[in-house]
């Protein structure tokens, strides 16, 4: 049944006959009507300006924005709500006031949902405020000297206070740590006093609350003693908790500045730590003040430390800003900790503390230079950001202000539309309202700012008309409308559900089909299948159908409603991309679009001017740069006849002056001009405008007609000038030869230094080159040089490359470098660092103001810093590097722009220093150096433009262009640089990032790894560097080179560790001792590889032994004399250990006792004799349990083993005479034991099978091997039995299994029986109900994000029931921000997990949230766990490497070890045998789920062997765990069994594929057939299609593509399918039906060459459309220049996609040998570890081969052993870290001239083979290599096959073969269709 308020709710919104149904297409849809509002409250909180009409006779949309309303004559009983803003108190600012202020001080708000408002707000920070400084200092005994030298400096503190306020207190509090082990020394001698001269330790103690009296202060001081404890890190934190909320006893004042100085050399102890766990102090810190009257604190031995979280939030609350004075020792750690805080500094204390003044003061400077505003108590539901006057927002709250000024900031709140998952007005009323407290970080008082988001309901909902008269009694009249009762419909609730009408009403115009197939039609109107997605009166409206912009639906600026984009308010436009604010249309004055144009869509339309104008219409600045320069000669010579045009050449200027008396103001005018006339030495002045004619192409140009001249000399001045000129004459005459030799050597050049350089690529260590300028003579002036340097000189002019000419529109990026006026300090070294990141958004924003003059400039990236060596007296000056990224047509503006900018000094204001900078491209580049005076050389820094597509030998010309500033002549203006391009031929790395020694080794062996490309002698340079851990105290410093002979792999460069010294005691620092080495310099034509450094770990402890049981289950037999359980110890195996085992839930004893391992000792056995006990044996299963191991050992992962006790009378049907036969010939003459007999096997049960088997003689006991058929056999439990029987329990039902037995002695091992078979019983419950093994955690955002979330961390770990862990704890770090949740997969069943998560923004991590859940408690789960796009999936049974490593539900990728998909139940058809169907796995781990959108798919097939059958061969396929799989290949003759391995790829079959269809390139993409996650979208609706599984994309032509597909897994018959394409830079989208359910294929024709098409496959059944399959794919092809969408006829095209390999490129290299090349993917999912080429026959069937190719470099194959005539398929993807990428396919056949074999080559082999066929197993393992060409010009190839038997003859032997070439050539023959398109 229908509810009928669900269609009746709006019935005038699809009733055909309402007004609202008549004028859907011709009414202005609005942001009210599009929200669809069911009733009158869900209609006035849509947000703004919305309004309900209640009257019943209303026949339009009820809910619409008010002024309609109002126009459709709606009675005053609208209903509506308005938001308000009121300021409730504002007191001014008075700067007279010593204290910081904010205004206004409260303002009420109220918001409706998503609506935003602006407050101004001012805040004043004195310049000399009142200033409270309180000093924490360890009192350590290492700090005694630090003590000393405080004491000593009480006057120059307070002068150093005095210096920064002259209202300050000071005051001074102690720590050292808990009074408690282990940090304190608890003996009574050590507590009464720790060292000579000391106090007794204590936790915090206040000694001078803050005080103005410096006296008392000094006083006070000088009477303290240092104090100890015996841990290094200290209990700094609980000082820092008391002394912020211990406000009173402090004595911190409301008004003042709040500065904690924390002064220490250690690290830090923190919450659960682990530190107190022994003193079991184990209870949170509570945050309050526990200080006694005289200053001692209470608590530290009753709770925690508080954590980093706490700290920050306390201090923040108490406006308490920390400058932490820290030694070198722990700097780094409190670095860190600073970045938590909003505003913190951190200074390096010298080992005495004897700067610590210069620190505070530094520290003071730095901390009043900045303000941090936050919003602190925001309410969920409302946002709040903080702007500065000129509307600029940073996203770190941190901004610029002078104290003493006033400064003027803008709060803009925005109420949220939903909180969490549901909208805001379901949510609590304390996150919809509260009261903000907006205010600096330091200050005390607040701009409060009470908000609320309003949720009004309306009246009339609250008397709703009973079984109304106009609702024909069948409904509700609830505020106007109907609500009708089930089973009615309509408007006026007057038709039935069951009642036929006529679907007539329902059929749109010029449609055939009811509610155009997307609804039922009842009582005439149509009621939509998915309201969700469709709409409108005939359901014909698709809500994801409207336009996009930048690829967003409406630009998720507004909603898709009937149709078109229904925008927000402030938005508009087709796709609401433009914003009704004028923002962007503000010129540089203040106005819009300059008055020359109006504002349309956020953008400028300019009036028609001859001009070029910019985004703004203002004057462009390309020809501002050089305006003045540029109108200067035609001004002289117009104006007063004078300058280089004066004369006829004055007829040649454009434009006319016009000369006036006044000029105007600068303000008013494009530019302001002023030049000295070289004729009279007067300065004359003129104005450049705009055209007082907008359609003209000349400036107005104004000239002032008065110029200004120096002052007239006087007349008496002449004659004594003239007598004075004379004499100066005859000076000159006489001084002539002496003048003019001063003369010749006074002028100097500036020239570059070399002729030429010579560069080979390979031993480039950066992408520049410093090449040295010199200048000579006597260096007393400044000179400014100009550069330039091209790329490629040496392409001539008919080039190919140079025939390209490139896009002048296209988007290049342009680094760029300035020289800042500010030195540089190695904190800008750090990237993380707060100087580094503050320096960074202030040259980001200051260039992007400046750059935003370029049309087309992006914002600056990639900011770095660093110096300049060789750059004179400026080398300590900062550089800064960055890219900025515009149209390439704009690199002569940038250039002119950048030195314009730098020879004023600023970008805008951001001071640089004149003289230098650096603009480039990715092919010329142009600069500035400055001579100084008194320097003679300065290094260019010269991009060298290194790119793959370079040529072999390419050169690049760099020239001295002119001397714009300065004397200088330019010498030798030219420097050549040649840069070879050498392929490496070796690859030398480190085979890890890092490793980490035990300091007791004495020594670290670090290998180097080279990998050979081509063979032969090279050489690389090794060297080490200190860290923490320093040379000649932790270790011995190496350097060295080297060499590798041919043929040679790894060496290993031994490093010494040296012990700890004497010194080192407890007190030293206990941070992580590492150093570095790196690999430098390599020669021979190698390269530096993937690890070229790597960081080694001095660890001071040993690594601890690892003590465990050998199995996890035991089973004896009742007859057994003696139950032995073995116990192994791996990993430090060198001295003694002990470890202690008990019996746990033994019916009939409770044992326990020691197991002592001797060194080097690795296995022992737990003994019971179960005899000894007087009660009877029975069968039983009890627990042993090991514990409390010694100290250099743990216990690892098998802390328990399960015994099991079987009766060991057997079934009663075993024949005694068979039990009791003993094979007399048992063993071997040798005296190895032969394999057992007569074994048998029968299933005794669903998981259990009883063995039973002839005993051997002098067998000590058997051993049984089992395992799941088709798992391999090293995977198989291993059971250790007594007697000749055995029971395998815990198995799957029904399931195959395989077993071996063999016997053992004193000799070991004997030889293992054949396989035997057999089947577990069924189970008579199948499928199984599991208990869940996946959980989804999902958390919502922090109520206080302190700014943007950047990423999330969570941990996931097994606890007991005291929640102490008991596993291994993952963690997962998740870097999109917007994906919080989390699908974990393979928890342990019934096992209690604990969950945390945390958030981190810019300035770090927040606190974690923790939850606590056991699976097996939970409600059991649907059939499968619904996968949610872009959930996160990790496996909890992943090794370490899955640490960090995630994958995504639809583009989810394959961890490797994973041992089961996630899902709790299974149909019957996908659970098999007790364990998960095979066509459930697929490539990418061992038995694991796949999730790998990008690899092929796979099947899994078997064959059972038959016993008894000779020469019967049997062929399974394995999923390896690197998306390979493994075939191993049984061949049983006559007894011996022979194992061929190899690596393969399986891959399913394509039988909707041929190709015959003129197809000549393909790419494959698709991750399962059938599979796991295909299934997950459609279990909820049984009978709908799963996801198609693979599309393959096949090029017919430059502009045709066929599209193919595999058919998906249905319950149902699959009816057709669909096919969307659209271009994926937008656009409409195409769509193409498919009726027949056969076709699994669609040519698609006129698409556009070079454009990205993305494709959507899904299938349709009866209940509806599956889920659809993705695809993006483009066909690249060469064009015609004139027509850019028109392929030029004839030429090749292929397909592309940035995961794929490029093209196949074939080489006939003989009749059955061929080389397959292709390129490497533009743009690979992950770093390219290699590439899995497979080779099938087209037509033939046969096997699939497959070659692993391994390395980024190799992108080429040889293959051999092909057949003539006979087309091939080759394949080849590559393989990432992410994974494996699409599939590039190729079809090619090598064709003799007469269908025969050549007669160019002859070929002999020489193969020899040896095996004995004995009944054991034989191993094979052949390997090939690459074709190869030896000195006498033969081709050869080597294999080399290895057969390994055990207990027999091995042999190796070698087969070569020899292919002769003659001189003639080899050709190659594709298939024609190949070629033709």
């Amino acid at each position: 049944m229908i509810e009928g308020n669900q269609l009746c709710s709006s019935p005038a919104e699809y009733h055909p006959n309402s007004k609202v149904g008549r004028d859907w297409e011709t009414d202005q849809v609005n942001h009210c009507t599009a929200a669809r509002a069911k009733t009158c409250s869900e209609c006035i909180r849509i947000g703004t300006g919305c309004a309900y009409c209640p009257d019943e006779l209303f026949e339009y949309e009820r809910c619409d924005l008010k002024e309609n309303l109002e126009a459709r004559k709606c009675s005053s009983r609208m209903v509506t709500i308005e938001s308000t803003l009121k300021t409730e108190e504002n007191i001014k600012i008075n700067k007279a006031l010593k204290y910081s202020q904010v205004a206004p001080q409260l303002t009420r708000m109220t918001l409706l949902p998503g609506e935003e408002k602006d407050v101004e707000m001012e805040v004043f920070e004195p310049g000399r405020g009142p200033l409270d400084l309180y000093i924490l200092m360890d009192f350590s005994n290492s700090m005694s000297d630090d003590l000393d030298n405080l004491k000593r400096m009480g006057d120059q503190l307070a002068e150093v206070v005095g210096t920064l306020s002259d209202d300050y207190t000071i005051g001074f509090g102690k720590f050292v740590d808990k009074v408690t082990e282990p940090q304190t020394d608890m003996r009574p001698s050590k507590l009464a006093m720790p060292w000579a001269n000391s106090d007794p330790p204590f936790s915090f103690r206040n000694v001078i609350s803050l005080t103005s009296n410096i006296s008392t202060f000094r006083q006070k001081l000088q009477r303290e003693r240092i104090s100890g404890n015996l841990d290094a890190p200290e209990g700094g934190f609980d000082a820092i908790l008391q002394t912020a909320v211990c406000q009173e006893q402090i004595g911190w004042r409301k008004h003042s500045t709040h500065l904690l100085v924390f002064s220490t050399e250690s690290a830090f102890h923190y919450e659960a730590d682990g530190a107190n766990v022994l003193a079991g102090i184990l209870d949170r810190n509570d945050e309050q003040c526990h200080l006694t009257s005289d200053g001692n604190y209470t608590h530290d031995t009753r709770q925690d430390y508080p954590s980093i979280p706490t700290l920050v939030r306390l201090l923040l609350k108490h406006n308490i800003i920390p400058i932490f004075a820290v030694t070198n020792h722990s700097y780094t750690y409190y670095q860190k900790l600073s970045e938590y805080f909003p505003i913190a500094e951190v200074g390096q204390l010298q080992e005495d503390s004897s700067n610590i003044l210069n620190i505070l003061d530094k520290a003071f400077q730095n901390i009043r230079s900045k303000i941090s505003i936050r919003a602190e108590d925001r309410p969920k539901a409302v946002v709040a950001e903080i702007f500065s006057q000129s509307g600029t927002f940073s996203e770190s709250s941190i901004f610029q202000i002078n104290p003493g000024e006033t400064g003027k900031f803008k709060v803009r709140l925005k109420a949220l539309n939903r909180v969490g998952p549901q909208h805001v007005c379901d949510a609590n009323q304390a996150d919809r309202a509260g009261i903000l407290r907006v205010k600096p970080t330091t200050f005390s008082s607040a701009f409060r700012i009470n908000a609320e988001v309003l949720c009004h309901t309306c009246d009339c909902e609250k008397t709703p008309v009973k079984n109304a008269v106009r609702c024909n009694s069948r409904g509700d009249l609830v505020c106007g409308k109907c609500q009708c009762y089930d089973g009615w419909l309509g408007p006026f609730c007057n038709c039935s559900v069951g009642a036929s009408t006529d679907s007539a009403m329902c059929i749109e115009s010029g449609k055939s089909e009811p509610c155009s197939g997307r609804g039922d039609c009842m009582c005439g109107t149509c009621v939509c299948y998915n309201p969700n997605q469709f709409e409108g009166p005939f359901c014909q409206f698709d809500k994801s159908q409207c336009q996009r912009f930048g690829g967003f639906l409406c630009n998720e600026r507004g909603s898709c409603s009937m149709g078109r984009c229904v925008c927000t308010p402030g938005w508009t436009g087709d796709a609401c991309e433009c914003s009704i604010s004028n923002e962007s249309c503000l010129d540089s004055k203040g106005g819009i679009c300059n008055g020359r144009g109006v504002c349309k869509c956020g953008r400028c339309e300019c009036e028609h001017s001859g001009l070029p104008l910019s985004r703004t219409c203002e004057a462009n600045f390309q020809q501002q740069l050089g305006m003045c320069e540029a109108k200067r000669s035609c001004v002289q010579c117009q104006a007063w006849n004078t300058g280089e045009r004066k004369g006829q050449k004055c007829d040649e200027c454009s434009f006319k002056i016009i000369m006036v008396e006044e000029l105007e103001e600068d303000k008013n005018v494009i530019e302001t001009c002023s030049f000295r006339d070289e004729d009279d030495d007067c300065t004359y002045h003129y104005t450049v405008n705009y055209p007082l004619n907008i359609t003209d192409k000349e400036h107005h140009v104004l000239v002032k007609k008065k110029k200004d001249c120096p002052p007239a000399g006087f007349l008496w001045l002449i004659p004594l000038i003239m007598f004075l000129m004379l004499l100066l004459g005859l000076l000159l005459l006489c001084c002539w030869k002496y003048c003019a030799c001063w003369t010749s050597r006074n002028r100097f050049t500036v020239l570059f230094l070399m002729y030429h350089y010579m560069l080979r690529q390979s031993l480039l260590t950066s992408d520049h080159l410093d090449t040295p300028m010199v200048r000579t003579g006597p260096p007393k002036s400044t000179d400014i040089v100009r550069w330039k340097v091209t790329d490629n000189v040496h392409r001539g002019q008919n080039h190919p490359q140079n025939q390209i000419k490139p896009n002048p529109k296209e988007t290049i990026q342009y680094p760029v470098s300035l020289r800042l006026n500010r030195q540089y300090s190695e904190t800008l070294s750090n990237p993380e660092a707060r100087d580094t990141d503050m320096l960074r958004r202030e040259v980001e924003d200051n260039l992007n103001d400046v750059f935003l003059q370029i049309p087309g400039s992006q914002r600056v990236q990639k900011t770095r810093f660093r110096t300049q060596r060789n750059s004179g007296k400026r080398q300590n000056n900062t550089i800064v590097d960055t890219v900025l990224s515009a149209p390439r047509a704009s690199y002569p503006d940038i250039v002119k722009l950048t030195d314009k900018q730098v020879q004023a000094g600023n970008f805008r204001d951001l001071k640089v220093v004149p003289g230098y900078y650096t603009v480039a491209t990715d092919r010329e580049a142009a600069g500035a150096v400055e001579f100084q005076e008194g320097v003679e050389s300065v290094d260019v820094r010269v991009p060298l433009f290194i790119k793959d597509e370079d040529d072999e030998k390419k050169e690049l010309l760099v020239q001295a262009v002119d001397v714009p500033v300065g004397t200088a002549k330019i010498g030798k203006d030219h420097v050549n640089i040649t840069v070879i391009k050498e392929h490496a031929r070796s690859i030398f790395t480190f085979l890890q990032p890092a490793y980490t020694y035990s300091r007791q080794d004495g020594v670290a062996n670090i290998p180097i790894s080279r990998e050979i490309i081509e063979d032969g002698r090279t050489q690389v340079t090794y060297c080490t560097r200190d860290l923490t851990a320093k040379d000649k105290k932790d270790y011995i410093s190496v350097d060295g080179d080297l060499s590798y002979a041919p043929g040679e792999t790894q060496k290993t460069v031994p490093v010494k560790l040296l012990e700890l010294g004497e010194g080192d005691g407890l007190l030293e620092d206990k941070q992580v001792k590492q150093f570095v080495m790196d690999l430098s310099n390599p020669r021979q034509g190698a390269k530096l590889g993937r690890y070229p450094r790597t960081t080694i770990t001095i660890a001071d402890k040993p690594e601890p032994g690892v003590v465990m049981f050998k199995k996890s289950t035991q089973t004896y037999s009742t007859s057994d004399p003696l139950y032995s359980i073995p116990v192994v110890r791996t990993r430090n195996q060198e001295g003694p250990t002990t470890v202690h085992w008990r019996t746990n839930k033994a019916s009939r004893f409770d044992l326990s006792g020691p197991l002592k391992f001797a060194p080097g000792e690795t296995e022992k056995n737990v003994v019971i004799d179960p005899r000894s006990y007087p009660s009877p044996i029975i069968p039983e299963t009890f627990q042993l349990e090991l514990f409390d191991p010694s100290n250099n050992a743990t216990i690892g992962e098998r802390k328990t083993s399960v015994v099991n006790v079987i009766d060991g009378r057997g079934d009663g049907k075993m024949n005694i005479q068979t039990t009791e036969h003993v094979n007399a010939l048992g063993t071997s003459p040798g005296g190895r034991l032969y394999a057992p007999t007569n074994i048998k096997a029968a299933a005794t049960g669903p998981k259990n099978i009883r063995l039973n088997w002839t005993p051997s003689a002098n067998a000590n006991g058997y051993k049984v091997k089992y395992w799941i058929y088709g798992d391999p056999e090293a995977d198989a439990q291993v059971l250790d039995m007594k007697t000749p029987q055995a029971e395998l329990t815990n198995l799957y039902p029904y399931c195959d299994y395989e077993m071996r037995v063999c016997g053992y002695n004193a000799l070991g091992e004997g030889n293992y029986s054949d396989v035997i078979q057999c089947q577990t019983l069924e189970d008579g419950n199948i499928p199984m109900k599991f208990i869940p093994t996946v959980t989804q955690v999902s958390w919502a955002e922090p109520a206080e994000t302190n700014g943007v979330i950047t990423s999330y961390e969570v941990i996931y770990i097994p606890i007991d029931e005291d929640k102490k862990p008991i596993g291994p704890t993952k963690k997962v770090m998740i870097d999109n921000p917007k994906k919080r949740m989390l699908l974990i997969e393979n928890l342990q069943p019934s096992q209690t997990y604990c969950y945390k998560v945390r958030a981190r923004n810019k300035v770090g991590w927040g606190p974690y949230r923790d939850a606590t859940i056991n699976l097996a408690s939970q409600p059991t789960r649907p059939m499968s766990i619904p996968i949610i796009p872009d959930i996160p999936i990790v496996d909890a049974e992943a090794g370490d490497e899955y640490d960090s490593y995630l994958m995504y539900s639809n583009d989810v990728r394959s961890p490797t070890g994973s041992q089961r998909p996630s899902v709790t139940d299974l149909t019957e058809d996908q659970f098999v045998n007790g364990k998960w169907d095979q066509t459930f796995l697929f490539p990418g781990g061992s038995g694991s789920l796949s999730r790998n959108v990008s690899s092929s798919s796979s099947t899994y097939s078997h064959s059972l062997p038959r016993l008894g059958v000779t020469n019967n061969s049997s062929t399974t396929t394995y999923i390896s765990g690197k998306g390979g799989s493994t075939t191993h290949r049984y061949d049983i003759r006559d007894g011996g069994l022979l194992k061929e391995e190899v690596i393969l790829r399986k891959r399913s079959e394509n039988r909707h594929y041929t190709d015959g269809d003129g197809v000549r390139d393909s790419i494959v993409m698709g991750n399962l057939s059938g599979g796991f996650l295909d299934n997950l979208d459609s279990r909820f609706n049984p009978g709908v299609p799963e996801t198609p599984s693979r599309l393959v994309f096949s090029a017919l032509g430059p502009t045709a593509l066929k599209v193919s597909w595999q058919e998906p897994q249905c319950e149902t018959d699959v009816l057709g399918y669909c096919v969307l394409y659209q271009l994926l830079s937008g656009g409409e989208v195409k769509r193409i039906e498919v009726n027949n359910p056969a076709q699994n294929s669609v040519v698609v024709q006129d698409l556009l060459p070079n454009h990205s098409y993305m494709f959507k496959v899904k299938a349709q059944s009866r209940e509806g459309w599956g889920p659809e399959r993705e695809g993006v794919i483009t066909i690249e092809s060469a064009v015609d220049p004139k027509s850019p969408l028109s392929p030029m006829p004839g030429s090749p095209f292929t397909l592309s996609t940035p995961s794929a390999p490029g093209p196949l490129i074939f080489t006939a290299l003989s009749p059955d040998t061929l080389q397959l090349s292709w390129e490497k993917p533009r743009k690979p999912n992950g770093d390219i570890l290699g590439y899995v080429v497979t080779c099938e026959q087209l037509h033939s069937g046969g096997d699939l081969r497959s070659f692993q190719v391994n390395g980024n470099a190799a992108t080429s194959l040889t293959v051999s052993d092909l057949k003539e005539n006979m087309p091939y398929k080759f394949k080849v993807q590559a393989q990432t870290t992410q994974g494996f990428g699409p599939e590039r396919e190729g079809i090619i056949t090598i064709e003799s001239q007469d269908g025969g074999s050549m007669s160019q080559y002859s070929s002999h082999s020489l193969t020899k083979r040896e095996v004995f066929n004995l009944p054991t197993e034989i191993t094979s393992h052949t390997m090939f290599s690459e074709p190869f060409v030896s000195s006498e010009g033969v081709m050869m190839m080597s294999s080399r096959q290895i057969t390994e038997s055990g207990g027999t003859v091995t042999r190796q032997v070698e087969m070569v073969q020899r292919g002769v070439m003659s001189s003639s050539t080899v050709t190659k023959k594709v298939e024609r269709q190949y070629y033709e398109a």
